[in-house]
């Protein structure tokens, strides 16, 4: 043996085991699914003519741009992707930023979700003549306060009218949400939900669970639209419900919890967290081989931050970068199990992307991976040394050791034709809409996991170099770091809308991977300590179907 584990001091920290046991290791097809599947189309032909007929009828392009926020919200548009971008392509053409119907917060947030940078002119509208802001029309248009708070989270950098919306919107909907009279319904709910996370920021499979159970309330709900949504669900619940059950019996099958027991077994919390990042059906292999990553991420985590000593580190780091199965014989037992697993995991993605000729790209990917472990190897030998770096050197380093970059790029495994080598080219120099959620994931997760880290040996967090190098309080890097994350999310606003080096479907991925921070980190480190929030989620998203 390599070394005598009980004469070795490490770092453990004790990790909470897994909740789930083995609860998702067999899937049981669901009933009738041809028959569903049938019905699902006739109802896609029946909301499809809808949204055409309407599109060349100028009267109604207020209540089209309405059917296309629902059906976004009801987590549908996937079925729908040519008719909405043909929908918006039109609304740019004939309006530009000066649109003419009713419901400007929601055409403002939807243009800007889908890439269209139109101005926030029209918001003036909504400001006195001595430049603040009034209550939009009266105090009885909750809903209209409600949507233009909304429409403030898609701003960028230097838009000083939506950060004003912003105050103005979130002082009046809580002042609204404590209203007694309003107390239990449905509004009260909303404005509720809202305040404690704005729609940019929900993660689109689970705002469509929360957003059904919200419209079938409406007396003027679509039943055709709601019907599909709800056997929608159900269809691709079956389908994510499968795919857990194929990655559990790859992780079972290396028995990680027994023979890696010092690092977190979350399987399960992985492919959730991969679900975040794409939900639609076409990216099944993507989303599958994403979980297995963000899963592997975790065991090289605990590995380098609660487990290694400096020269096992080296050994395996080292091993890594020859890339082969001959350097087995070096490794401690549980570092090689965990060789064993990259490699194999490696080797099934290769197989999957050489029926699609895109082996290469397999190339870029692992290049990341070497570069995200490269930035634990030097955090290890900060912590064994004892070494405090600047918050510049830190950001350096621990903005990839985040693993965001990483993910990122092996969420483009798969995905189809829409990435090439150049996307790969992309995300490797670490472009500004990557470093802002690289940047908005390091910073989150500092803020709810440093204290906890420092009760080992961990290298120092931002927050303890930040305070170190300006002799600041605790409570002031928070403040300041929660900016920084408010930050963040305009940046990537803006880049969101700039970026033409990539195609949307590449620049969601990101905007949707910090959206699963906003639901694993916010607040509380949700990934270590599982608790009843997360476990709620996942039971809603892979448990449960919704009764139609």
């Amino acid at each position: 043996m390599f070394f005598k584990q009980d004469d070795v001091k490490r770092p453990i920290a004790n990790f909470p085991p897994s909740v789930w046991g083995d609860q998702f290791l067999f899937y049981d097809q669901q009933e009738d699914q041809a028959g569903i599947e049938k019905e699902v189309e006739e109802l896609k032909e029946e909301v499809r003519k809808e949204i055409l007929q309407a599109l060349n009828i100028p009267t109604e392009h207020t209540n089209l741009l309405k059917l296309v926020d629902v059906v976004e919200r009801l987590g549908v548009a996937y079925y729908f992707e040519q008719e909405i971008d043909q929908v918006l392509q039109h609304f740019y053409n004939a309006y530009g930023d000066k649109w003419k119907g009713g419901a400007i917060s929601v055409w403002f947030r939807i243009m800007r979700q889908h890439g269209y940078f139109v101005s926030t002119d029209i918001f003036n509208n909504y400001k006195s003549n001595d430049g603040s802001f009034k209550v939009p029309l009266d105090d009885d248009d909750v809903v209209g306060l409600l949507e233009l708070y909304e429409a403030t989270y898609l701003r960028v950098p230097g838009e000083i009218i939506l950060d004003d919306a912003l105050a103005f919107t979130r002082g009046r909907l809580d002042e609204i949400s404590k209203d007694l009279s309003l107390t239990n319904s449905i509004v009260s709910k909303q404005i509720q939900e809202a305040l404690v996370q704005p729609l940019h920021k929900r993660v689109p499979r689970i705002e469509a669970l929360r957003y059904i159970y919200f419209y079938q309330q409406q007396p003027s709900h679509n039943k055709c639209l709601l019907k599909l949504a709800k056997l929608g669900f159900n269809l691709l619940q079956s389908l994510h419900k499968k795919e857990l059950s194929q990655i559990y019996k790859w992780w079972k099958g290396f028995d990680v919890p027994t023979n890696i027991p010092y690092a977190r077994n979350r399987l399960v919390e992985c492919y959730f967290w991969s679900l975040c990042v794409f939900f639609e059906p076409k990216y099944s292999e993507s989303r599958m081989f994403l979980a297995k990553v963000l899963s592997m991420e975790t065991l090289l985590d605990d590995t380098y931050d609660a487990y290694g000593t400096l020269k096992e580190l080296e050994i395996f780091t080292e091993a890594l970068k020859k890339w082969s199965i001959t350097c087995l014989d070096d490794l401690p037992k549980n570092m090689k199990l965990i060789y064993q697993m990259l490699l194999e995991m490696y080797g099934d993605m290769e197989k999957i992307l050489s029926v699609m000729g895109k082996a290469q790209h397999l190339n870029y990917i692992r290049e990341a991976m070497m570069e995200y472990v490269g930035c634990y190897m030097k955090e290890a030998r900060w912590a064994n040394s004892g070494y405090i770096p600047t918050i510049e050197e830190h950001k350096e380093v621990t903005t990839v050791s985040s693993g965001y970059k990483f993910t990122l790029i092996a969420s483009f495994a798969a995905m189809g034709d829409v990435i090439t080598y150049q996307t790969f080219e992309w995300a490797l120099t670490m472009p500004p809409l990557a470093r802002s959620c690289c940047v908005l994931c390091r910073v989150m997760d500092d803020l709810v996991t440093h204290k906890e880290e420092q009760e080992r040996m961990h290298v120092a967090s931002g927050i303890q170099c930040y305070m170190k190098e300006h002799d600041v309080t605790e409570q002031h890097v928070y403040d300041l770091f929660n900016i920084e994350v408010e930050e963040a999310w305009k940046e990537m606003n803006h880049e969101s809308l700039m970026c033409k080096d990539v195609e949307m479907p590449v620049i969601m991925r990101v905007i949707n991977l910090a959206r699963a921070m906003d639901v694993l980190y916010k607040n509380k480190d949700h990934y270590t300590h599982v608790d009843e929030e997360l476990i709620n989620h996942i039971k809603s998203l892979l448990v449960d179907a919704i009764v139609i």
